[in-house]
């Protein structure tokens, strides 16, 4: 199988040159490469399965793919496209190329669908039936969650293999052997990278090994232009052909509901190291901050409520200054209010007692408002017996006489309990003196004045 044609391929980027050309050469990924793993054992017993390879940008999901039809065991026919440029139509194209594959060359085909993520439930569909048949081995890839972006049905008859952004050792050894390869890296350039320069191209990856290998080429074109300056390549250079690091986030991708829940769970955790860390994170990659601010107000209610009132407060005022004054400045505010937040005495009590309101609605239905306090503004109404009995709060010491506001069939029951954390601790004292004071006496004995 010709996977690795001879071309010409003097203007073929760094990147592409550089792909491993067998699993020896390959790093990293060792969970599902290295020695004893499944797919190793799998290739070298011919028995390949349909896969699909969830991962970052840039962690090898296409080499791999391509690495693990070379090296199977068995004869097999590689065929692959874009999920981004591709339709049914190719699809059914392949299909009846594998069957003739099959029929008179008797290779199976594999099929590798990058960016499997983008067919919609249609496409997906038409690779069930001969998955299913074992007419095609389908490799996909995918930078998305498989879970929400792959049907169900052909989840079910593929294997996920997650591949790992890649770690600042391994990303240094793809970039220390392009800088050294004299046949597809920049060996004959006889450029001397500076340690310094090597490291920040490395910490700048991110760990996408693409975007090491594309950063390393745009230094070297840099420096080989600069051929009075000498053949040294410094961090200095680097940084000029780089321009700034771009974080890997995609604001409506699983990595935006990632960070936004390391940051939730760090407030609520009450660490504001954390909380801080997760906010830059955010900021940093371009989220944005309006989408936090708002976070942080329900976060006040849900997480903090009223073991400090406060809280709620600190969160509308960050998210008003923040859209008064916007960037760099406005960003303070959000972390002045994650600070507070992630200090702030916690409790769900509100969060947790408002949802048992709504069960209980949901489960009770429309229950009628008890007459004694329903107004009365007509003369009708009083005569149906709206507002009799009502007792007027105000009327009585401490501004608080017993009487039920809930309706006949929900008497009794408490929705709302709080804690005894931060104000909840007196709301909650509060509360239980109200409780003694339902069982103490008639209230009309207790009016303004000891009047009755």
């Amino acid at each position: 199988m010709e996977l690795f044609e001879q071309e010409d391929r003097t203007n073929v980027p760094l990147a592409d040159r550089m792909r491993p050309r067998s699993l020896d050469e390959y790093v990293g990924q060792t969970h599902l490469v290295g020695p004893g793993s499944l797919l190793r054992a799998a290739l070298a017993e011919g028995r390949l399965f349909s896969m699909i390879f969830w991962g970052p940008p840039g962690s090898g999901k296409t080499t791999l793919a391509r690495l693990v039809a070379a090296e199977i065991k068995a004869p097999v026919h590689y065929t692959s496209f874009s999920a981004v440029l591709s339709g049914v139509k190719e699809i059914r194209t392949v299909i009846d190329e594998a069957r003739e594959q099959l029929r008179y060359r008797q290779r199976r085909t594999i099929l590798f669908v990058d960016e499997i993520h983008r067919f919609n439930k249609s496409q997906q569909d038409a690779f069930l039936p001969h998955v299913e048949s074992g007419l095609i081995t389908l490799i996909g890839a995918t930078t998305e969650n498989p879970s929400f972006e792959v049907i169900s049905p052909l989840l079910s008859r593929t294997r996920v293999l997650i591949l790992k952004p890649f770690t600042e050792g391994e990303l240094r050894t793809i970039v220390e052997r392009a800088i050294a390869d004299r046949e597809r890296g920049l060996g004959p350039l006889g450029l001397v990278f500076e340690p310094e320069a090597v490291t920040h191209i490395v910490w700048s990856a991110d760990g996408d090994a693409r975007m090491a290998l594309n950063s390393l080429d745009a230094a070297a074109s840099l420096a080989a232009g600069r051929e009075e300056q000498g053949r040294a390549v410094t961090k200095a250079l680097v940084e000029e052909a780089l321009q700034r690091k771009l974080l890997q986030y995609d604001k409506t991708g699983e990595e935006h509901y990632n960070l936004i829940s390391a940051l939730h769970k760090s407030l609520r955790g009450s660490d504001p190291d954390g909380s801080l860390y997760w906010l830059a994170r955010m900021l940093e990659a371009g989220e944005d901050p309006l989408y936090i601010a708002r976070r942080m107000v329900r976060f006040a209610s849900e997480d903090v409520g009223n073991a400090d009132p406060q809280a709620l407060t600190v969160a509308v005022a960050a998210m008003q200054a923040f859209s008064f004054i916007g960037l760099p400045e406005g960003e303070l505010a959000l972390a002045q209010a994650a600070v507070y937040l992630a200090t702030a005495p916690k409790s769900n009590a509100l969060y947790a007692g408002y949802g048992r309101v709504k069960e209980t609605i949901r489960r009770t239905g429309t229950l009628p408002v008890p007459l004694h306090i329903r107004n009365a503004p007509t003369k009708l109404m009083k005569e149906l017996g709206y507002s009799k009995g009502y007792r007027y709060a105000h009327d009585y010491d401490e501004a608080y006489t017993p009487q039920e506001y809930l309706p006949e069939k929900l008497r009794g029951e408490t929705f709302y309990h709080p804690t005894g954390r931060g104000y909840e601790k007196l709301i909650g004292e509060r509360m239980e003196y109200w409780r003694k004071l339902r069982g103490a006496g008639r209230p009309e004995d207790k009016k303004k004045g000891g009047g009755s």
